[in-house]
């Protein structure tokens, strides 16, 4: 065995083979920009100020480029579709479509149609009302405004056959409305209530009625308030007969049970659906009292043209023999005197 040296070194040739260690490399420190002049000239290192207001970098070209912006056009403003029959073919495509300007295009198409070309849209209503449905899921806040925009002159439009046109995609849609309306931003909660608006304005009353009755019951507060607004919307159209026809002992507990919500809004909506049911019974029994006047007032008017057209004709006819047989008794008188 070979013995070691006492200076506690190895052999030349076992530290020949020994791997080197890398030479580890520190990062270098940014560059410190000295001013020129610095604060009174010392050229002393700039701090940041906070009296200064910071400097903003220039927004990037491409940046800007991929991020276009949507415009939301009001319903009154929006034009003619140029190539109305082409559109309407490729709009359930465009609706589902991945890329989200194109959704937006779409929906704006759908717009234009329901406005100036209703004709070429009822016969896709069903597919146009999913698609819609589908966009208002979308988590961008464009497509969802666009969609509930969209809603709103689709109801405009369509009211009267929206509801018949399939239960299940006016199913989805009322409660994808309900629940928009229900969102905590403003600009989306507020077009939502504008929709729902035009939908008690443009449907007929009864058949919604019926749908927003399951809402009322709902877990979710908002969703609650919203559905007994637009069923106080539909209460105020309605008149006895059709309340009658819902049901007046239903509608009444419904309200009954809203006035003890917890949210001001069911309050005030429960309030309205009372309101609207006694102005419906005063106005029919208004009714009646007029319609019940004028009947009197046209049986006085044949009973008075009923005695005048007798008193006319019989009168002459019974005083002539009255005064004919004055006349004879009289000449009997002179015959007995002479």
């Amino acid at each position: 065995m070979a013995l070691r040296a006492l200076d506690n070194t190895l052999p030349a040739a076992v530290a020949d083979q020994r791997p080197k260690k890398a030479a580890k490399l520190l990062p270098t420190a940014p560059a410190v920009t000295r001013s020129p002049t610095g604060s009174g000239g010392n050229g002393k290192k700039q701090r940041n100020d906070e009296n200064s207001a910071p400097q903003t970098k220039p927004a990037s070209p491409v940046a800007a480029a991929a991020e276009p912006a949507v415009e939301y056009v009001r319903s009154e403003d929006l034009q003619p579709v140029p190539a109305p029959k082409a559109r309407a073919a490729g709009l359930v495509a465009g609706l589902d479509s991945k890329d989200w300007v194109k959704v937006c295009e779409a929906l704006n198409d759908a717009r234009r149609l329901a406005i100036h070309h209703p004709a070429l849209l009822a016969p896709i209503l069903e597919k146009v009302v999913l698609g819609v449905v589908k966009t208002m899921k979308n988590p961008r806040s464009a497509v969802l405004k666009t969609s509930v925009m969209a809603c709103t002159d689709v109801f405009a439009a369509f009211g009267n056959l929206i509801s018949s046109a399939s239960a299940d995609a006016f199913d989805k849609l009322l409660l994808q409305l309900l629940l928009k309306a229900s969102q905590d931003k403003r600009f989306v909660c507020e077009e939502a209530e504008k929709a729902m608006r035009a939908m008690a304005t443009s449907m007929p009353p009864l058949p919604l009625l019926k749908k927003l009755r399951a809402y009322v019951h709902h877990a979710n507060l908002r969703v609650r308030a919203k559905a007994a607004v637009a069923m106080a919307h539909c209460a105020a159209r309605m008149d006895v007969e059709t309340m009658k026809e819902f049901g007046l002992p239903a509608l009444l507990q419904v309200a009954a049970e809203l006035l003890n919500d917890r949210l001001p809004e069911a309050r005030e909506a429960a309030r309205s659906i009372v309101g609207s049911t006694h102005a419906a019974f005063f106005f029919k029994e208004a009714a009646e009292k007029e319609q019940e006047k004028k009947e009197n007032e046209l049986k006085e008017q044949e009973k008075g043209r009923a005695v005048g057209r007798g008193g006319g004709v019989g009168e002459p006819v019974r005083a002539e023999p009255v005064a004919h047989l004055g006349a004879g008794r009289g000449q009997d008188r002179l015959a007995v005197a002479v």
